[in-house]
């Protein structure tokens, strides 16, 4: 399951996903991967349930997917790093993606193409649809401060806000394009570029680590590109439904620390303070709901 390798190829993915109680949804992803893709695919699965999932280990039990043990529970990025790392060096291209994503047919086939067409193309993300059908808006430009202090504040309270209509304003989803960033639920990454940058930022527990991602490659000359021939599918958020609370205090976090590495120094730190601040109420408001 582990390794596909229906035709000859020169391409090689290593594919990341990250666990937590995530069993049941990792192996219909395993599932769907011979239908999206020709090329060799070596599957690593990161195990970040604190003390190990006896579960997750039962289920791969006999096949040629890797383990990776995580007992300290690093987060999102941290554990895809750990992923990446145990790699071998002939990787060519990280497959990061959610435990809870379904690959349409030739969905990763249409990613690696695109990859391929441009040497400068660092990541490359597909069309995103959730459980309904819907497409996601999952390729969006790097947030001005502006933009992205209106939307971080009122996107949940006042959803028809023109700082969340400006931040969603990329709605053309049926044309291939350059984006700022691209979802971290579902991209395949250059191994170079990946390596290049540092890989994800291990300071981003959950959330803001895909913005950041972009937000480097971009800064070193790399490409994201979206591409929507290529179609999987997300459930979202089924390792997190049943702590909400927790889940809106570690993406304000994020957010916190996104705006203090992008607008570091002591002349811009009023901006940070009133950010933090007007956050803070945020998260106050919408866990009272």
């Amino acid at each position: 399951m582990g390794h596909v390798n229906r035709q000859p190829t020169t391409s090689r993915i290593g594919l990341v996903t990250v666990s937590f109680r995530s069993t049941s949804k990792i192996t219909a992803l395993l599932a769907s991967i011979p239908a999206a893709t020709g090329h060799r695919v070596d599957v690593v699965v990161v195990d970040n349930l604190p003390g190990g999932d006896s579960e997750l280990t039962t289920a791969l039990a006999g096949s040629s997917v890797r383990i990776v043990a995580r007992p300290d529970n690093p987060g999102y990025g941290g554990g895809v790093n750990a992923g990446v790392a145990v790699l071998d060096p002939s990787v060519e291209w990280v497959f990061v993606v959610n435990p809870d994503v379904i690959l349409g047919k030739g969905s990763l086939d249409a990613l690696v193409e695109t990859a391929q067409s441009d040497a400068r193309i660092g990541s490359v993300g597909p069309r995103i649809r959730d459980d309904n059908g819907d497409t996601y808006p999952s390729a969006r430009a790097i947030p001005s401060i502006g933009v992205g202090v209106g939307h971080a504040l009122f996107g949940d309270i006042v959803p028809a806000n023109p700082w969340t209509r400006d931040y969603h304003r990329h709605s053309d989803y049926d044309t291939p394009r350059d984006a700022g960033w691209l979802s971290g639920a579902c991209v395949l990454i250059r191994r170079e570029s990946f390596d290049a940058i540092g890989g994800f930022d291990d300071d981003y527990f959950m959330y803001f680590e895909d913005v950041d991602l972009g937000y480097r490659l971009g800064r070193h000359g790399w490409r994201n590109v979206y591409t929507p021939t290529a179609i999987v599918e997300h459930e979202g958020g089924h390792s997190t439904k049943s702590n909400s609370a927790a889940m809106i205090a570690a993406h304000h976090a994020s957010a916190r620390l996104w705006i203090a590495k992008r607008y570091p120094g002591v002349v811009r730190s009023p901006i940070r303070l009133a950010i933090t601040m007007g956050l803070r109420i945020r998260q106050s408001l919408v866990t009272k709901r």
